[in-house]
């Protein structure tokens, strides 16, 4: 179950990167960060003796994966903000006839 989870973040990461990013930059930081977990996930089927889900590791883990989310969401309200009102103000520019 360990490599379908790899293989799941990579293909995410790789559809973010290659398909995503013509909508949005910031999916070129999405797509990295899938395929840091891809990368994670694989480490951790390879090297179980590590264990990189416990201790310190998964504290890294967390924080990282933290750190991402309050990026992506940021990204995403600036641009559901902006989008917003961009549809305010073309509904306000139209001539009634």
């Amino acid at each position: 179950m360990q490599y379908f989870y790899a293989f799941l973040w990579f293909a995410v990461g790789l559809i973010l990167l290659f398909s995503m990013t013509k909508e949005s930059k910031i999916f070129y930081f999405a797509g990295g960060f899938f395929l840091f977990l891809g990368a994670w996930w694989l480490a951790d089927a390879l090297m179980p003796e590590m264990k990189l889900f416990e201790g310190g590791w998964g504290i890294a883990l967390r924080c990282i994966t933290g750190g991402a989310l309050l990026i992506l969401a940021a990204a995403f309200v600036r641009e559901y903000r902006q989008k917003r009102r961009e549809a305010v103000n073309g509904k306000e520019k139209k001539p009634d006839k």
